[in-house]
């Protein structure tokens, strides 16, 4: 696949999603040119046959590149990191390999745990503020999952520490946003992961995603 073939990153339509996220930010930190497309989920654009059929799952984002459509934002960004390197664009992986693992492992971890507080506290609530007002308090099971969130951040973001690594890398956009779920409702964090937040989500490729016009009713 040619880098000089088209890149389009398919969002939902409300531009809120954690996953979209991450795939903009890879995007974006690479300094790559792309279009970016709305699918309407609540009008059933991603079960479309065409859209189905090229996506595989049915899910957003997804990332064209030319004809080659690939889901799964871990894998985007993968995928990503391999058809531009370094050092013609910028890494978002680490060039160490126990980072470059430990990454991983934080992606993973943040895509398939802490299911009570992703559903209590979606990252709607960052990206569209005035949901906020019926905001109900953690369950039980929320709230040991924040706690878990934020044991796990302070062993890896100690104090003084700003990205995970010597250097940024794609999983900081990821725990800066699981963060951002508790920061942005009300939550106190530590104040070292305070820092980190404050940080990471006004990186420009972070502030560029913020920026983006959205409908004004969720």
């Amino acid at each position: 696949m040619s880098q000089t073939e088209k890149l389009t990153l398919y969002s939902d339509s409300f531009r809120d999603s954690p996953f979209v996220f991450t795939a903009f930010v890879a995007l974006r930190e690479k300094g790559l040119d792309f279009d970016l497309l709305d699918i309407d989920l609540r009008a059933g654009q991603h079960r479309q046959p065409d859209y189905v059929a090229r996506s595989l799952t049915g899910k957003v984002p997804v990332l064209c590149h030319g004809d080659f459509w690939l889901s799964e934002s871990m894998a985007i960004a993968e995928y990503l990191a391999e058809t531009f390197p370094f050092p013609d664009h910028p890494r978002i992986f680490p060039a160490n390999l126990q980072e470059r693992a430990r990454c991983r492992q934080v992606m993973m971890w943040l895509r398939t745990d802490l299911l009570a507080l992703r559903k209590e506290r979606p990252t709607s609530l960052i990206f569209y503020p005035h949901t906020r007002a019926e905001l109900l308090p953690l369950s039980d099971e929320a709230q040991r999952r924040a706690e878990e969130l934020v044991r796990i951040a302070g062993q890896l973001i100690p104090p003084g520490q700003r990205q995970l690594f010597d250097s940024w890398c794609i999983a900081d956009a990821d725990l800066m946003l699981a963060l951002q779920r508790l920061a942005a409702t009300g939550y106190q964090l530590p104040a070292p992961l305070g820092e980190y937040v404050e940080v990471q989500w006004n990186r420009p490729s972070s502030q560029a995603f913020r920026d983006l016009v959205r409908p004004s009713v969720i």
